[in-house]
């Protein structure tokens, strides 16, 4: 396993990545990529179950990378994976609010954070992507707007815009 250090200026980008840490399944995925390269039916058969979910959340917080595994003759090339970092540095400075904030966000029930998200993604989806038009619209500061953003599983932030994650992008079949 590389040896990278994922650096983090940003504390919105604590959301997945507590999401993904403060899920038993999702750790288990992690360490079992850690380790070595796996294609999504080895991940199935280590875990029991299906760990599209897992991908996801862990592609979502930038812990995953994939490439192609050469195939044997006469089968299909199949897509493996593996972590993109064993290390984290943290550098940011939040007042205790923006914190607060961003942590609630993280571990309550989807149920209870749905309303904003789906709220955040109609206005992506209506084509308002700016950081600066949807902190006015919505009357939230860009730490929070961002939050939501990782949180969410349709959306993605790329720098100052949001922008709506294609659901073909990655199938992990």
């Amino acid at each position: 396993m590389g040896k990278r250090t994922r650096i983090i200026n940003d504390p919105s980008y604590l959301v997945p990545l507590l999401r993904t840490f403060g899920s038993r399944t999702h750790k288990k995925v992690f360490d079992a990529l850690s380790s070595r390269w796996m294609t999504k039916e080895e991940i199935d058969e280590f875990m029991g179950a299906d760990a599209r979910r897992s991908l996801r959340i862990l592609k979502k917080a930038g812990l995953l990378e994939s490439q192609w595994r050469v195939p044997e003759l006469g089968e299909k090339p199949s897509k493996e994976y593996h972590t993109s970092y064993s290390k984290v540095q943290v550098n940011f400075q939040s007042s205790f609010e923006d914190l607060s904030d961003i942590i609630m966000l993280t571990f309550k029930p989807y149920e209870e954070v749905q309303g904003v998200i789906e709220e955040l993604e109609k206005q992506v989806e209506e084509g308002n992507t700016s950081m600066s038009n949807l902190t006015r619209t919505l009357n939230k500061n860009p730490f929070y707007i961002c939050a939501v953003a990782r949180r969410s599983e349709r959306l993605s932030v790329m720098g100052q815009r949001l922008k709506l994650i294609e659901g073909n992008e990655e199938n992990y079949e």
